[in-house]
């Protein structure tokens, strides 16, 4: 990693940013801006545009008409795939600076930012790029004197909301089989990490992507993304983050044209380490990185620990042990292991959870303290909390922090009733030598990602999405393109 390159980037100025609809960068319609504070160091980084309800109508209005125009829906697979690698190539070669840009704006480390974000995005893209002119039609097996044939056609004009914590990510995985279908998208970043994906949009344009076909408005949720939730536009409708927003985004649909939302909302991870697993030093080095890594800022993050009793004493004392070597600090300094949380706001939910714990007579053994406040930053020790029961609000909601819950538990059918004792059902673990129990756990816990002796880690070849209230449909894999595309028949008499 070139630190005298990030040295240079992390202090250079950044212009205002503006939207990017129909191809150009403009203002809100009413002129008004808000500020963008950095989570390093509390400080104004820049303003962006406050996005109004005519602002997101705007860009809506610039999708349907590049859809309708034909001018990307229209172009042959191979033009798109062309298009889209060479989208691919320039986040590619602008890594580094995507990478900074997106730490200042939202505090993840850089050795995790760096691969988490422009280079998986790229290879996102390129992915499903690389799939246009490999997802075939359908003919159907008809009596002689009849053809039935099943044709994949773009969905229309997609609205995608996406969230703070890993913005070129979870948007590459939306973005990809999106305009790899062929239709058109209106992209509402959060308001806390929309510089990097603005910064994209501009490299998509520069590769070749028609005006019209990816729009960014930024701004609030309350305006922007209501918006385009109850356009009549709108086909499509995409969504990471809160259920409470998630609900309110099928209401939206609902009043509006029934569009089809398709909901990631976050979980409340189960990691389920069993006495005879192969590893307890490697389970406990992940079950930290599976927490503390981006300040527990992650959709699957292991916030449950569930352990069984006989090591749970033991096991713990190791993890707390490694949590407190882990160093929290500066994002851009390639030795931090835990970064900044998002927000002020976010840092205060954070600590609201651990203070309520250690109300109930939860032993908090390790954290549960924000830490260099001489920075400004928004920094919180690696938290971990045990003796949590299962009624405890930390052990059934979603933090959103680096905070660990932690259960015991004396048998199997003990740890699958604790592990599915959640709303949500997104991401689990298990770590056991036995095999038919690996796939006994497998089986039973509900969840859409169930890892083995493992945590994190599945690339794109895998779909990822929740079962209960942690959403429906899927990002990654060829599955994704499901969401995008409508299947049409054609019933022809010979």
């Amino acid at each position: 990693m070139d630190q005298s390159r990030i040295a240079d980037l992390r202090d250079l100025p950044i212009p205002p940013a503006r939207h990017l609809i129909d191809g150009a960068p403009v203002p809100a319609s009413d002129g008004a801006e808000m500020e963008i504070r950095s989570p390093l160091n509390g400080a104004v980084l820049t303003t962006m545009a406050k996005g109004t309800r005519d602002d997101a109508d705007s860009a809506v209005a610039a999708a349907r008409r590049a859809f309708d125009g034909g001018v990307w829906a229209g172009l042959a697979p191979a033009a798109r795939k062309a298009v889209m690698l060479k989208w691919a190539d320039l986040i590619e070669r602008n890594a580094l600076e995507l990478a900074v840009l997106g730490v200042r704006e939202n505090g993840t480390e850089i050795g995790m930012a760096l691969k988490a974000e422009p280079l998986s995005a790229a290879a996102t893209i390129r992915y499903y790029a690389e799939s246009i002119d490999k997802l075939y039609g359908e003919i159907a097996p008809t009596a002689p004197g009849t053809l039935g044939l099943v044709h994949r056609e773009p969905a229309g004009v997609v609205g995608a909301i996406v969230p703070w914590n890993f913005p070129l990510m979870i948007s590459a995985w939306k973005l990809g089989p999106a305009l790899a279908a062929g239709c058109s998208v209106v992209l509402k970043p959060a308001e806390t990490a929309s510089l990097s994906l603005l910064r994209i949009a501009e490299l998509a344009l520069e590769a070749g992507l028609p005006p019209g076909v990816l729009n960014v408005v930024t701004g609030p949720g309350s305006d922007v993304g209501a918006a385009i939730a109850e356009s009549m536009d709108v086909d499509v409708l995409v969504f990471t983050g809160s259920g409470v927003t998630g609900r309110r985004l099928l209401e939206a649909s609902a009043r509006s044209n029934l569009k089809r939302v398709y909901l990631e909302l976050g979980g409340k991870s189960p990691n389920i380490v069993f006495a005879d697993a192969p590893d307890l030093d490697e389970a406990v080095k992940v079950a930290a990185n599976g927490i503390f890594r981006n300040a527990g800022q992650v959709c699957i993050a292991g916030s449950r620990l569930l352990v069984e009793r006989s090591i749970h004493d033991s096991f713990v004392a190791k993890l707390t042990t490694f949590a407190e070597t882990m160093q929290v600090g500066d994002p851009l300094d390639p030795g931090t292991a835990c970064g900044a949380v998002n927000s002020q706001a976010q840092l205060e939910r954070n600590l609201g959870f651990v203070d309520e714990a250690r109300a109930q007579g939860r032993t908090i053994a390790t954290g549960g303290a924000r830490i260099l406040t001489d920075t400004g930053g928004y920094f919180m020790a690696p938290t971990i909390v045990t003796g949590v029961q299962p009624d405890d609000r930390i052990a059934r909601e979603e933090v959103f922090g680096p905070v660990l819950a932690v259960q015991a538990f004396e048998t199997e059918d003990e740890a699958v009733a604790l592990a599915n004792g959640t709303d949500y059902g997104l991401a689990a673990a298990v770590w056991t030598a036995d095999l038919s129990r690996a796939h006994r756990m497998v089986r039973r816990i509900r969840a859409g990602l169930v890892h083995v002796n493992t945590y994190g880690g599945s690339d794109l070849t895998v779909p990822l999405g929740g079962l209960g209230q942690s959403g429906n449909g899927h990002d990654k894999s060829l599955h994704a393109f499901d969401k995008y595309l409508d299947l049409k028949t054609a019933w022809i008499k010979l």
